[in-house]
Parts: C-alpha cells; structure tokens; sequence
C-alpha cells in the first residue's frame, strides 16, 4: 500500500474519532445543563468545528506524526462552563467520561465487524500482530485497505479510550474521579487539577507509563478478539 494512501486512512480514522470523542463531551454536557460547548457548534460529527478550534492537534501534529513514526498522534478539546462542573461535579464527570466511552463503543462496532468479516471469510486472523496488523484480508485492492482501514481504526479507539482513562490531569480520567466523591471533596479535587503545571506534570507521567500499560492490554484484546481460532504472545 502507498504511503499515502495509509497516511489518508490514517487521517480519516483519526478525525472521525477525535471529532465522534469530543462530539460526546459536548452531547452530554449539553444534556446535563451546560450549552456552551453546543453553542460553540461542537454538538457535531462534522470535524471542521474542531479543526477550527485546534488547528495544531488536528491537522499539524498529526501529519507531522505520520511523516516520522508513520501513524498519528494529536487532540481536540470543547468549551465548558467550569462554574456549571463546580456546581455540578457528577454531572462534569459524567461529561468526561463520555469521550472514552465513544472510543470504546467504535472498538466494539468494529471487533463485531471483524468477527462478522470472519464469518464470511473476508478476514483471518494474521500469522503476527502489532499495532497496526490485527486483522488480514483474504482477498486483493479493496479488501486489503478495508482491512488496513479496520486496523488502525480499531488500535487507535483502543488507545484513545485507555490513554484518556488513565486518571492524570488533563486527561479525561481525572475527571471522572469525582463520581467516587462526595460533592465538597469532588469540587476541592476540580479545583486542584485546574492547576497547569499539574496538567503538564500528568501528561508526562501518561506518556511514560502509556507503553507498559497499552501493550498488554492490546494483546490481550486481540487475543479475546480471535479466541478460539488463534492465540498471540
């Protein structure tokens, strides 16, 4: 496959999945009582609304991370009113917790899609697996990038919902954490992660610890995926 027909297949699944993840922070803060992020036009799978509001991690970085390490890194973010979080702090974690909970419906969407390929002999299980080889097509041209296609969509839903549940600021799973409080410890919590120098400090920690965390989990899910036609180590 060319370079950049992977580089465009890389790009659709990362847009469709950054914009279907931040979409779902803004539909369900909007349910909740706070309309700003609707407002703003970002209660949409349309990605131009995000790609307007963040340039750099939807188009730049992204690109930038093809081009040296073949596959794609970059983020997107929606307003919200932080006196409706401090109110609300249930309410705020639910809305945070609605991004990963998109990616993970998307890797779902797609595991069924695979053992439905399967069933009808489009896909096998490949001989090794990585990052971006989880499934292998048993037919030629469009078969094969619709397999490419499912392979990095699959992988990278899969890391989007675990990495933003790691629970480190700013990441979505340190906001979740106030559905385990009580309403006056959740609010002191919010007030602290707010902190930008914390929110640094727990994106390089996120960042170390990722890999080791990442790794086994993709195995193991690939290996759940396949059972009982194959199992990987």
């Amino acid at each position: 496959m060319s370079q950049l027909l992977n580089g465009l297949l890389w790009y659709v699944a990362f847009l469709f999945s950054t914009t279907l993840h931040e979409a779902s922070h803004a539909f369900i803060a909007m349910r909740l009582g706070d309309p700003t992020a609707y407002e703003g036009g970002h209660v949409t799978l349309n990605p131009i609304p995000y790609v307007r509001k963040q340039p750099m991690g939807m188009v730049i970085v992204p690109l930038i991370s093809f081009v040296v390490g073949g596959w794609m890194i970059g983020w997107a973010s929606v307003p919200y009113d932080r006196e409706w979080a401090m109110q609300y702090p249930k309410r705020s974690a639910a809305m945070s917790l609605a991004g990963p909970a998109a990616n993970l419906c998307l890797v779902l969407l797609t595991a069924l899609m695979v053992r439905v390929g399967m069933m009808l002999g489009l896909f096998v299980p490949p001989e090794s697996v990585d990052f971006t080889r989880v499934i292998a097509s048993t037919g030629e041209g469009a078969f094969t990038t619709l397999a490419s296609f499912v392979n990095v969509f699959l992988s990278l839903n899969l890391l989007l919902f675990i990495f933003n549940l790691l629970p480190l600021p700013p990441l979505d799973g340190s906001g979740v954490i106030p559905l385990f409080l009580g309403d006056d410890h959740a609010r002191k919590y919010l007030a602290w992660v707010r902190n930008p120098s914390l929110s640094l400090f727990g994106i390089l920690i996120a960042w170390k610890i990722f890999d080791f965390i990442y790794s086994p989990l993709h195995l193991a899910f690939i290996n759940l995926l396949f059972y009982p036609e194959a199992h990987y180590r």
